[in-house]
């Protein structure tokens, strides 16, 4: 599974910023052609985006978010990046599986898909979305639009957005995808966002997403797993291995069963991930 414990967004069309992106230590940078992005200036972006994307030189795994599927631009975006061969694409505002179907149609197959949720629409159908298949990698939950079509009044601690926090992860997790929290709009609140990072780790995401790199190393501490939480995860992976047809076993004085050892294996298996990145 690829990380994405940090998901750095920039404009496309900003050169400095683009620049800058290919030396930073995110797991995946995105050149936005939606949100970060003016009317007058999407074709632009477009551009720089597949030049980009051709030039290649970044550390991090490169996607773009093209503009939505109901915009006059999604499809040109789609077309455009179907020949750059580009890795990764952010679909926004996602409200059924068909537009997941659709882009994968339009980018040859190749790219894989981030499938944002963002609408009380796409709420309704979050289960269809997830099992869209295909080359659906990850569903990331869009919390400033999703905030804003809900109505729900700003709490630090994302009070009203909870049901959807622990929905978004669940999907993921039945259809074997990744899920990655929301950004925190603040770039002068390094404990609330260390909080909220937190928090995302707590509900079961994998990743956030950013919107500057002074927020890559909070992403990092807290979507990584402690060290006494690697030692527990090689307890139980020896543990088993000495009694393989054991169903359960005590480990550290909990009760420990196979699932344990699935979790623990997974723990292992993205550390070694980690590692490698």
């Amino acid at each position: 599974m690829n990380l994405f414990r940090s998901v750095l967004f920039l404009p496309a069309d900003n050169a400095r910023a683009v620049q800058k992106a290919r030396g930073l230590d995110c797991d995946v940078a995105v050149l936005d052609l939606e949100d970060a992005v003016g009317p007058d200036h999407k074709a632009a972006a477009r551009a720089a985006a597949v030049e980009a994307v051709r030039q290649g030189g970044f550390r991090p795994r490169l996607a773009v978010r093209v503009n939505a599927a109901d915009t006059p631009w999604a499809a040109d975006d789609l077309v455009a990046l179907a020949e750059t061969g580009v890795d990764l694409v952010v679909l926004p505002k996602v409200e059924k599986p068909e537009t997941v179907a659709d882009a994968a149609r339009a980018l040859g197959g190749r790219a894989a898909l981030v499938a944002m949720i963002e609408t009380p629409l796409a709420l309704k159908n979050l289960w269809a979305i997830a099992e869209a298949g295909g080359r659906l990698e990850a569903l990331m939950l869009g919390v400033n639009d999703l905030a804003a079509t809900l109505n729900t009044a700003s709490s630090p601690d994302r009070e009203p957005l909870k049901p959807w926090l622990a929905a978004v992860v669940a999907a993921a997790r039945l259809n074997g995808l990744t899920a990655i929290d929301g950004v925190f709009n603040r770039l002068d609140d390094p404990e609330c966002l260390a909080a909220e990072c937190a928090q995302g780790r707590l509900y079961g995401f994998d990743g956030k997403s950013l919107i500057h790199p002074n927020q890559i190393a909070a992403a990092h501490a807290a979507f990584a797993p402690s060290e006494a939480a690697i030692a527990h995860a090689r307890a139980v992976v020896a543990a088993f291995t000495e009694n393989p047809t054991a169903g359960v076993l005590t480990i550290d004085g909990q009760m420990t069963e196979r699932l344990h050892l699935e979790a623990a294996q997974r723990l292992l298996a993205s550390l070694s991930q980690r590692e490698r990145a």
